[in-house]
């Protein structure tokens, strides 16, 4: 299954766009000729990026967007039609992560990463999917993490929520079958996004809790996405370190995983 042909009334709905693997995705739909609606919540930046696209040639729009917001997040389809145009390809990229342990948590925190990381992608593939099927064209991608095959102490919901991101998406393959519209689930390792410092990692302490050989840069994982999603590919793993490494996590009993990975985990440090 490839991924549906563009068209200057089709759309490529990019979450999370404004910068890392998000704006590396959209600037690789964009190359291929797919028109790219960027989603995130800092019009500025999005509106930099979208004139970056734009001089490349297909159309690109703006909607700046909170997405732990319910009512924000609900309007987004109309927001779209408005435009005129239709979603076809879907990607919730969108997320963060906290960090340290429960016990030392903000709940506010917690929460509204749970929101943006679970939340917002249940709800717009709930929006978004029923047209593509009933359009029978179509295609998801949603972003986990490798962290999605291991409980993560250290960094609990965010383990948790990229688990919830992996089965769901493959629940989606299963239910998508035969409509012509496919779900595939991008569970990159570590990468240089910025993404750790939000989360309050110090960038030495990141680096060094994880193997050189692991780490890629978001281009790569951005093309290794959209190629997956252009082959009809259920679970993208970039990099063979880190298909190696989910699936250690997967098969490596809990009772022996956790404390190893709880002694070695930066957030819970001192």
């Amino acid at each position: 299954m490839s991924l549906p042909p563009p068209a200057p009334d089709r759309t490529a709905l990019v979450t999370g766009a404004s910068s890392g693997i998000g704006a590396c995705i959209a600037r690789e739909l964009a190359r291929r000729g797919h028109g790219v609606t960027l989603v995130a919540r800092r019009a500025d930046t999005l509106a930099a990026m979208a004139t970056e696209l734009g001089s490349a040639g297909p159309r690109v729009e703006v909607l700046a967007t909170d997405l732990s917001d319910r009512s924000a997040r609900a309007e987004l389809p109309g927001a779209v039609a408005s435009l005129g145009l239709t979603v076809d390809i879907l990607v919730n990229n969108a997320g963060y992560s906290t960090l340290g342990p429960v016990a030392r948590s903000e709940p506010d925190d917690e929460i509204s990463m749970i929101e943006v990381d679970v939340t917002a992608v249940a709800d717009l593939c709930s929006r978004f999917l029923p047209g593509m099927v009933e359009r029978r064209r179509g295609a998801v991608l949603n972003v986990a993490s490798t962290a999605a095959f291991q409980p993560l102490p250290g960094q609990a919901a965010y383990g948790a929520a990229k688990a919830f991101v992996l089965s769901y998406t493959e629940s989606l393959g299963g239910e998508l079958r035969g409509t012509g519209v496919s779900a595939t689930v991008l569970c990159p390792g570590p990468v240089d996004t910025g993404f750790g410092e939000r989360a309050g990692f110090a960038k030495d302490d990141a680096v060094a809790a994880l193997p050189s050989f692991l780490w890629l840069s978001a281009a790569d994982v951005a093309r290794a996405g959209v190629d997956g999603m252009d082959k009809g590919t259920a679970v993208v793993i970039p990099g063979a370190g880190n298909r190696v490494g989910a699936a250690v996590g997967r098969l490596t009993p809990n009772r022996v995983l956790v404390p190893l990975l709880a002694k070695g985990h930066p957030g819970l440090k001192g």
